[in-house]
């Protein structure tokens, strides 16, 4: 069976970024092997929250390239001049494009790696392959659609999954109901949901805001009410001191600060990344809740420090106890359909590596994203999107990810110099031939 360098689990814009990394050091006379595997059937990025009018909340330049190397052939800019847009882009004047454009950027330059990229395949378990007294290699099993089981090995793994859905405990008991689903799948189940009159938004951030805009525009019959902890939506803080935390060299900080002073880090600029719309947005609900007091309607409400402290399946809805913590009492109110735009947790990789578990310590990382573990246990195992709390609040954003991807690249490149292995020199296919 052949051996890979490197299987990356997952193909959004992290393994996107690493693999345009691993193609340019190839050009430079670094060759590896390297394959990824995708669950869904094609590329498609945040394909539920693609919304009219959505745009990036990040600059372009941080792109999957410019700031590791801007001089890539994988350049938005470049991208805009292959697709013969640059000067039209330029006329716009703005550092942050739609979301669509954006993924249709990532789709670009997915493109170039379909022959190292296996769609349609949902990885089910990673297992060690022991050899002596030493595990050498990983054997990483997937399945595609056909419910055929396909099996590679690899010496070693980057884990790039991105977040899962957070559920409410309120709502683990009903979160199989059709009624209920979380922002991740928005566009696509709000369609089953057209003869709604009443739908509950549970939420204070980004995506709250952005599918209570939509939802307001989509029907004038819909009463929505937006329902979140917080006494006001708070806007995120984009000033240029503030916005230095998502500088790389900030992540270096951050990582060598010792970890009780790291947690406190962490809390003062949560407010940068979590439950901050952008100002824009803000003003537009502002002023549709505004419009509604002008002409003396009461469709929409704002339900501000509000709680959910029970929702239940019932025929004609889903209930909702509601605590009001302003004057502390519980009211009950019964909707058609809710959003759940309550985050994503990123521990899922746990799951997915739990065979190896006893050989990964407590999944700690080192500078590079790779997991410490036992000195029996030779495969590296890198982590991508899921290293806040030790290398800061830019690890889940696209800030880092061209420059990450260079420093696990280094990494990677240092064990392959490191190994003893006599493997013939292969030929390796070039994304840009």
């Amino acid at each position: 069976m052949k051996i890979f360098d490197l299987i990356g689990i997952g193909f959004g814009p992290s393994n996107i970024a690493l693999a345009i990394t691993l193609e340019e050091k190839k050009q430079a006379g670094y060759p590896t092997e390297s394959f990824f595997i995708e669950k869904q059937p094609s590329f498609a990025w945040h394909a539920n929250m693609m919304l009219d009018n959505a745009h990036m909340q990040v600059s372009f330049l941080k792109d999957l390239a410019t700031m590791r190397n801007p001089a890539s052939h994988f350049t938005f800019i470049n991208y805009l001049h292959e697709k013969s847009r640059l000067q039209d882009f330029i006329n716009l004047k703005t550092f942050f494009p739609s979301r669509r454009e954006f993924n249709d950027y990532l789709a670009w330059a997915a493109g170039h790696f379909d022959h190292c990229c296996a769609y349609g395949e949902e990885v089910i378990e990673v297992l060690p392959e022991k050899f002596s007294d030493e595990i050498s290699l990983l054997r990483v099993r997937s399945r595609d659609k056909r419910q055929i089981v396909h099996e590679r090995l690899t010496r070693s793994l980057v884990v790039s999954i991105g977040g899962q859905p957070r559920i409410p405990e309120s709502f683990a008991q009903i979160k199989d109901d059709p009624r209920v689903f979380h922002s991740n799948d928005y566009l696509k189940q709000i369609k089953q949901h057209v003869q709604a009159r009443k739908i509950a938004v549970v939420g204070a951030g980004q995506s709250a805001s952005e599918i209570f805009m939509d939802l307001h525009h989509r029907s004038d019959a819909t009463q929505i009410d937006l329902i979140m902890r917080a006494r006001s939506i708070k806007p995120s803080d984009d000033s240029p001191f503030v916005n230095e935390i998502f500088n790389t060299d900030f992540t270096d900080f951050v990582f060598n600060t010792p970890e009780q002073e790291r947690g406190r880090i962490l809390g003062e600029f949560w407010h940068t990344n979590y439950a901050a719309p952008d100002l824009v947005l803000i003003e537009q609900i502002y002023n549709v809740f505004y419009q509604q007091k002008v002409a003396d309607i009461k469709r929409h409400r704002f339900l501000r420090r509000h709680v959910v402290r029970q929702a239940i399946a019932q025929s004609d809805g889903i209930q909702f106890t509601l605590h009001d913590l302003n004057d502390d009492r519980e009211k009950i109110s019964t909707y058609d359909a809710v959003v759940l735009a309550t985050g994503y947790h990123r521990d899922h990789y746990k799951s997915l590596l739990a065979p190896l578990m006893p050989y990964l310590k407590d999944c700690s990382v080192n500078r590079q994203y790779r997991i410490n573990s036992a000195p029996s246990f030779k495969p590296a195992i890198f982590l991508q999107g899921a290293c806040e709390n030790s290398h800061g609040l830019s690890d889940t954003l696209l800030s880092v990810t061209a420059v990450r991807t260079d420093e696990i690249a280094q990494e990677l490149m240092n064990l392959i110099h490191q190994s003893n292995s006599t493997q013939p020199q292969r030929a390796v296919t070039s994304a840009l031939a």
